[in-house]
């Protein structure tokens, strides 16, 4: 029980489209990410996925739109719901991200940049 500095653990790594886990809420986890490029099209058929942007912008992209969430602002992906997070301009967008443990990284999809562990911070 003791605070945690969110910019003190984005110091710690350097690797993009790899989440660190900084701590678990009940079944639900925390983690903060370094985005930079284009992901992977997936989408989470069990659960919700919350993303806080703490430094930069970041693109989130639907099939159908795509949505600006700027420095301070925070998107909800519904479970279910097909999205790409992108950066632009080379730009290294940093997140903190709010999900079940359950969820799987990039859904059913796999690729490349998929992990299955996230290490701890």
């Amino acid at each position: 029980m003791k605070p945690i500095n969110i910019q003190q653990k984005l110091r710690q790594f350097n690797a993009t489209w790899h989440p660190q886990q900084i701590g678990v809420v009940d079944q639900m986890q925390v983690l903060l990410a370094k985005l930079q490029g284009e992901f992977v099209w997936h989408s989470h058929e069990d659960e919700d996925e919350l993303f806080q942007v703490v430094k930069g912008t970041l693109y989130m992209q639907f099939r159908d739109r795509t949505e600006i969430v700027k420095e301070g602002e925070i998107i909800i992906v519904p479970k279910g719901v097909e999205h790409c997070p992108l950066t632009k301009n080379d730009e290294i967008v940093e997140v903190l991200l709010f999900e079940k443990l359950t969820t799987a990284h990039t859904g059913k999809t796999q690729h490349q940049l998929t992990k299955t562990a996230y290490p701890k911070l």
